[in-house]
């Protein structure tokens, strides 16, 4: 995926198992953002920034998405827990991960393995891809989003 590709259309479930489709957010602003697996050290980090910065993040008129291959029950769990209080989809499957090709090869312990890379996508009203982060680290990339959505207002 690059700026200005079309975003891949997907559909999924959210925590709540409700159906979340791509087409319900156009003419919106969309922060779609990857993370490996709901309620580890990093990712609980980097949605924890996400859920402090989110008001402002609103206010920009965007609306964001969290997204792993979790299934509905685990994003339920994870999201009660820190009291996120944006969607989170489930991707199992990882179909919409490989759609958006952030499935990656990472090293783990020694290990090759296969799993979703942290990156973040923003999503314009016209259903194009606005702006990719890459190699997300969880510490601020809610203020790199957030600063990037007040710019780009």
């Amino acid at each position: 995926m690059e700026v200005n590709d079309k975003s891949p259309d997907f559909s999924t479930t959210d925590e709540n198992g409700k159906e979340v489709a791509l087409k319900d957010f156009r003419g919106k602003t969309l922060v779609l953002y990857f993370y490996p697996k709901a309620d580890t050290p990093g990712c609980t980090k980097e949605a924890c920034s996400f859920r402090d910065s989110y008001s402002e993040i609103k206010k920009t008129g965007a609306v964001l998405l969290g997204i792993s291959a979790d299934t509905s029950t685990s994003q339920k769990k994870f999201q009660d827990k820190f009291t996120l209080p944006f969607p989170l989809l489930a991707d199992p499957e990882k179909k919409i991960a490989n759609l958006f090709g952030v499935v990656k090869e990472k090293n783990m312990y020694g290990k090759k393995v296969k799993g979703i890379a942290r990156i973040t996508f923003v999503i314009g009203p016209d259903g194009k891809i606005k702006h990719i982060f890459n190699n997300v680290k969880p510490e601020g990339h809610a203020d790199q989003v957030l600063a990037y959505l007040k710019s780009a207002a």
